[in-house]
């Protein structure tokens, strides 16, 4: 049957029922309470099939979503497939091809139950029994690199992924089988597939970890497609009665249980999700766990809604939703912390479900429809159901990002992401804890973004995902010798060491604090953490602010980094910008021949290219980035080293990308302050071959008071004004009032921080 036809043969059906229909249009929780117990009951619904099929023709997004899936599936209905021996590493041929076909079913079952013809669910069957017909047969994956290994893959993790999807693709053609062929499916295939991954690979299932999610989620929605109260306990609960070694460690190097960790679905969502909504991993791997916890979610709601998942931990799964899409920049792309890609945005299939479910299930949020309308795709089944009535009646609205603070931890007791949005600034304040086994050691760091374009980086993790010529699609070496250390941060390096010593163990154990986050005022807006366990003996408490006022077109950022230690150290801090450097105002010597600046803890990746010594001034360093101008101004002290180096040392594979680093070094002190400006101000037109405001608007920055008390920065500027920012050390109080007197000028305010105008006291 061609869609088209079906399109219009729906039509009138369509109009007639319009009256009818509009009162269903708020699809929500409560309303899938009534729905029955047969097929399809997961992610559609019996009554939600019912409702699609009646406003096919009507809901544009949807229509196209349709038309789109049914024309992919149609092509590979004609081409056939192919369910080979597994053997690949990711970006491989069996590895792609299984996972292309866990897809196609998803797909082909969804279309079967919408537009009610046969060969859907014939596809369907038929690779479903070949998978039968050979699975039993198959060994362990060949590939011996993952603590748990699967069959159909090279890790258990993406056996999990099959099973999620295929279990959606049973559930769809479920009515299409006979009883014979569900009980040949159910005992040849998918018990022996969930087993293999829950009670052959505890140590995979029993985690809390996005692994383990995937895991629980799997075998989890393959219980309610067939109705085994057993196996969903299972899920939700994990495998009971195991023993498992607490040192036993997989392949990031990250533990696999705590003693008295709790294990199973419920865990996973206690345990990572902050009450905010953050999940420690990160938002790259949020982005990738939140297919399975809320599609998970979805089909529990949908068959057994007395277990109100949306409700659990009070309604985080709904607040992850709207968590994931602030950490995302202006165009989408989720900001890069622990270990993540570049690029990954929630145009991504994951985020489509996640922004649907949460509107569908959440309330009906009407934000989440602008997003959804950018994504231009929904989901086929309830949820995006909901979603295509919502944008036809025009109820979308701005998803607003605005300044936000993210707690981390289960409790939201382990620090915090503060993100400040500044007008085009989007400034990506890192204080939380490690982030399990993709955590990196970077305490205090931070990036930052104008008008969606990275313009102090964040490097991300070395990898290069489903490219089978790098390392199989898999993490390089150099995720952990280099894009893990402290020094590939914008943060500080003590000793040419990492933080916790580059461990897991030790970093694992800790966070940092939250001590300010103010952004009430849009002009100034302040977020200040303190870190005090990444080297034994030292303190570190970094403020950042972003400050819009009347003599800049722009918005710049402020950034106090304190540091105190009982010992004598070097202080390394790293600038990592990106663009073409077009001047310094400092005389730097640059080598002939590069050097590679250490030997370990990612200092062996790093060239240094040129060097200078300070003098006890500012330094400048003003670069070019699409087309703006950008500078640095950092406050010195005499015989501090300037560093201008570039990653790519001891990389025989070319795995890293070569890009530019200014670090400033102090040697040989015990407290240190480093104080910098980054302003955007200026532009270049290469059609007009015009530059305008090149150059930095600030003259000069200076400390004018430091003590454990308090830090009092000046920014002069060059209209022969100047601006003061105080800050307390001690007392984050809100109602605190503090004095300071300096130069014979008192400086008095409630609160942490003042910032005022130096030219009016």
């Amino acid at each position: 049957m061609q869609v088209s036809k079906y399109i219009k043969s729906n039509l009138l059906l369509a109009l007639t029922i319009a009256v009818v229909f509009s009162c269903k249009e708020k699809m929500s929780v409560e309303s899938s309470e009534s729905f029955s117990s047969g097929h399809p009951s997961l992610i559609l619904t019996e009554q939600g099939v019912k409702d699609i099929r009646a406003n096919l023709g009507s809901i544009p997004i949807f229509d196209k979503t349709l038309a789109a899936t049914k024309k992919g599936i149609d092509e590979e209905i004609k081409n056939g497939f192919d369910v080979p021996t597994p053997k690949d590493y990711s970006g491989g041929y069996t590895h792609e091809t299984h996972k292309k076909n866990y897809v196609l079913m998803q797909k082909a079952g969804v279309l079967y139950q919408i537009l009610e013809d046969d060969k859907y669910a014939q596809f369907v069957k038929d690779m479903l029994f070949d998978y039968a017909k050979k699975y039993p047969t198959w060994p362990i994956h060949p590939k011996p690199r993952s603590y748990a290994r699967g069959k159909l893959f090279w890790q258990c993790l993406n056996d999990s992924n099959w099973l999620v999807y295929t279990s959606q693709a049973y559930d769809c053609i479920y009515d299409f089988l006979t009883e014979e062929e569900r009980n040949t499916l159910e005992t040849d295939l998918f018990r022996p597939f969930a087993d293999y991954i829950s009670k052959d690979n505890p140590q995979f299932f029993n985690r809390v970890h996005n692994h383990a999610t995937w895991g629980n989620s799997a075998v989890g929605m393959m219980a309610l497609a067939m109705d085994d109260e057993a196996l969903l306990d299972r899920a939700l609960n994990g495998v009971k009665d195991v023993n498992f070694n607490p040192d036993e460690k997989d392949n990031d190097g990250g533990y696999i249980r705590k003693e008295g960790q709790k294990i199973g679905f419920y865990a996973n969502v206690d345990e990572p999700f902050s009450p905010d909504g953050y999940f420690t991993e990160g938002p790259y791997y949020q982005r990738y766990a939140s297919y399975p916890f809320l599609i998970f979610a979805q089909a529990l709601q949908n068959k057994k809604p007395e277990h109100k998942v949306f409700e659990y931990k009070d309604g985080v799964l709904i607040k992850s939703v709207n968590a994931l899409l602030n950490l995302s920049d202006v165009d989408g792309d989720f900001f890069l912390l622990n270990d993540a890609q570049k690029g990954m945005s929630y145009f991504n299939a994951s985020l489509i479900s996640t922004v649907d479910i949460g509107y569908h299930f959440g309330g009906n949020n009407p934000g989440l429809l602008s997003i959804a309308k950018k994504q231009d795709e929904v989901t086929l089944d309830d949820a995006g159901l909901a979603v295509a009535l919502g944008i036809k009646a025009g109820k979308e609205q701005p998803f607003v990002k605005k300044s936000i603070e993210l707690s981390d931890g289960a409790n939201g007791d382990e620090g915090a992401v503060g993100i400040i949005r500044s007008h085009d600034w989007e400034l990506v304040f890192k204080y939380t804890a490690h982030g399990l086994s993709h955590g990196h050691f970077d305490k205090l760091s931070y990036a930052l973004f104008e008008d969606g374009s990275e313009v102090v980086q964040d490097y991300g993790m070395g990898r290069f995902v489903n490219i089978e010529q790098k390392g199989g699609g898999n993490y390089l070496k150099e995720n952990k010798t280099w894009a893990k250390q402290t020094i590939a941060h914008n943060t500080i390096t003590q000793n040419e060491t990492s933080q916790f010593k580059g461990k897991y163990d030790i970093g694992s154990k800790h966070h940092s604090n939250k001590y300010v986050f103010s952004v009430a005022d849009e002009n100034v807006q302040v977020a200040s953490a303190k870190e005090e366990n990444a080297y034994p003996g030292t303190k570190l408490h970094r403020t950042m602010v972003t400050i819009k006022d009347e003599d800049y077109n722009n918005p710049y950022v402020l950034d106090i980094m304190r540091v105190s230690s009982e010992n004598s150290n070097q202080y390394d801090l790293p600038f990592f910008f990106l663009g073409h450097i077009m001047q310094t105002d400092f005389e730097y010597n640059k080598l002939n021949q590069p050097e590679v600046l250490g030997k370990s803890d990612g200092y062996q990746h790093l060239y240094k290219e040129a060097s200078a010594f300070a003098n006890g001034g500012n330094i400048k360093l003003n670069w070019l980035l699409n087309n703006k101008f950008y500078t640095y101004s950092a406050i010195t002290s005499n015989n501090d080293e300037v560093i201008i180096g570039r990653i790519g040392a001891n990389d025989p594979d070319f795995n890293l990308r070569n890009e530019q680093t200014l670090i400033l070094r102090k040697k040989k002190v015990k407290d240190a302050l480093f104080v910098s400006t980054i302003e955007s101000h200026g532009t270049y037109s290469p059609v007009s071959e015009l530059a305008v405001n090149a150059y930095s608007d600030i003259k000069n920055i200076s400390v004018l008071h430091n003590s454990k008390e308090y830090t009092a920065v000046k920014i002069e500027t060059k209209k022969d004004k100047s601006k003061v920012f105080i800050i307390s050390n001690k007392s984050n109080d809100k109602a605190a009032e503090h004095k300071l007197t300096i130069d014979n000028k008192e400086y008095t305010w409630k609160g942490a921080y003042i910032f005022t105008d130096n030219n009016k006291l």
